[in-house]
């Protein structure tokens, strides 16, 4: 799918209430899990012992929702972009959910639909649904109602 591109401000306001697109699947590895791990200090044995996680609810060891969630930045660029944006902040999230478990080895992606834009100094403020699906599932891993500030120039 065609990557969304607001053109500024009003470009952002134009797109609330639409569906932005997706972004392309990216496989979760057990490299990624055991480095967020890491990071966090969340050695959970669902996460990182793969041989226990074999056996245990989820039949393999699965990744951190955080994780999930944290690779926002870097699949939503995929989706949209905003022309004449000098920066843009996570500023925070409303509402986060793991309805159901990422699997190493499973391959996710991410769907963005803009709920709302409003005017802050130097910029908009927009709240995105980003939905993390991972491919063949009933289910979405993570439901997120995420936060960002864009800034002009």
């Amino acid at each position: 799918m065609a990557k969304t591109i607001m053109k500024g401000a009003e470009g952002i306001k134009a797109h609330v209430g639409q569906h932005l697109g997706y972004s392309d699947y990216l496989t979760v590895t057990q490299e990624m899990v055991n480095t967020f791990a890491d990071a966090t200090g969340d050695h959970q044995w669902i996460h990182v012992d793969v041989e226990k996680a074999k056996k245990g609810p989820f039949g393999a060891p699965i990744a951190h929702g955080y994780l999930t969630l944290s690779l926002g930045p870097s699949l939503l660029p995929q989706v949209y972009g905003v022309e004449g944006a000098v920066m843009g902040v996570n500023y925070g999230t409303n509402k986060v959910r793991f309805p159901s478990p990422v699997p190493v080895g499973s391959r996710l992606r991410v769907g963005a639909k803009l709920l709302a834009a409003e005017d802050v100094a130097g910029g908009v403020q927009m709240t995105l649904e980003a939905t993390f699906e991972i491919e063949g599932a009933a289910k979405p891993s993570c439901v997120a109602e995420l936060v960002f500030r864009t800034y002009f120039g």
